[in-house]
């Protein structure tokens, strides 16, 4: 299995897009908040004080991406120590930009916007406020600062919440990947469960027919073998094929099995011609048919008929396999090992609750299994 599906290839956590785009909706949502209360609050000269306010929000995104990109190299260590390093570096980040704001609105003024007649008032009023407490500027800093702080730990923590998010993605593609895997994989164990006993008879036969010098049988019975072999340990586990596809399969099976038995096996199969072209799990008959072999046909001395029908009912496909072999013990194992449970968990894992397996004696004697499946014409 190729490791690479599951290496992480990204270089930073949320992506510089992703992280920008949140810095900008945080600080221009702010920006928008602060505008609309010194609006409602009835501040003089709004629309000049929009250019400081612009350029205090595009500093204060500037250095937000730059607490980004410090974060970032954090971004492969635990929770438990990014949130301390995120709420740490915050600060400074807050104090600049509470600096900034504290500089160009109150101490620099460079573009002259409060020094019309109708901030003459505030001015006055500041000044005397500042007289009266020589801590005044500090205080208002510190104001600015911690505003400004749970701002950006409003944003570090949204930065932490998106992150998680795409760690759980990433987390969910790759489980999908493990669990689409495993299906393959119990897939292809499943299938390739074919009786080691059919193989070393067949060779059996094979040594029979080549020492009694049969030698177009023996040829015969050789390519029956290869060709049924190369499909059976060829194709993908997880391929669909077409039901003639399959009943020929079995036909090829059934012909090398006939040479086993040319006496008791007797081969009955019915299959409309609206349904050749349904799709079904590649060898899915094989175990059953096996079974109707194993435990119908060899156990006994006079001819058995093994019968595959399949019909279309209620939108669901539904084929049987029956023998009209011997009525089995009680403690027989047929149909509860290997083959049938092979069968029915193939099913299961490719159709969930849309399949269903069932099996067990017929009312006159031998073995009927019914595989349902639903009608697929075009995947195969």
């Amino acid at each position: 299995m190729d490791a690479k599906p599951f290496e992480s290839t990204r270089s930073t956590l949320i992506g510089h897009r992703l992280g920008l785009v949140s810095i900008t909706g945080l600080w221009g949502f702010y920006f928008a908040v602060v505008t609309i209360r010194a609006a409602i609050l009835g501040y003089p000269g709004q629309s000049d004080m929009l250019i400081y306010r612009v350029v205090v929000t595009a500093l204060a995104i500037g250095l937000t991406f730059l607490l980004y990109l410090f974060l970032e190299r954090f971004a492969d260590r635990p929770l438990r120590w990014r949130i301390p390093i995120a709420f740490a570096a915050a600060l400074p980040i807050a104090a600049a930009i509470g600096a900034f704001n504290l500089y160009i609105f109150e101490i620099s003024d460079p573009l002259q916007l409060f020094a019309g007649e109708e901030w003459k008032e505030e001015r006055e009023l500041f000044a005397e406020f500042r007289a009266l407490d020589p801590y005044a500027m500090w205080r208002g800093f510190a104001e600015q600062v911690m505003s400004r702080y749970f701002v950006v730990i409003a944003w570090t923590l949204l930065y932490m919440a998106l992150g998680y998010a795409q760690i759980v993605r990433q987390a969910e593609r790759r489980a999908a990947i493990f669990a689409q895997e495993a299906q393959t994989a119990q897939l292809r164990a499943l299938r390739y469960q074919v009786n080691p006993h059919f193989l070393f008879n067949t060779l059996n036969v094979l040594s029979s027919l080549v020492m009694r010098d049969r030698r177009d049988e023996a040829e015969q019975m050789i390519l029956n073998l290869s060709t049924f072999y190369r499909t059976s340990l060829t194709a993908e586990p997880a391929d669909d094929v077409s039901l003639e596809e399959e009943i020929r399969l079995q036909r090829l099976y059934l012909d090398i099995e006939a040479v086993r038995f040319p006496e008791r096996l007797i081969v009955d199969i019915e299959v409309p011609k609206s349904l050749n072209g349904c799709c079904v799990p590649a060898l899915i008959l094989q175990p059953v048919v096996e079974n109707a072999i194993k435990y119908g046909v060899s156990r006994v001395r006079r001819p058995v008929k093994v019968a595959i029908h399949a019909r279309e009912e209620n939108g669901k496909l539904i084929i049987t396999v029956a023998d009209d072999g011997d009525p089995l013990p009680d403690d027989a194992p047929h149909g509860t090992g290997v083959g049938l449970n092979n069968v029915y968990e193939r099913l299961d894992a490719r159709y969930g609750e849309d399949s269903n397996v069932t099996w067990g004696p017929s009312p006159g004697g031998g073995f009927l299994v019914t595989l349902e499946l639903p009608i697929n014409r075009e995947s195969c």
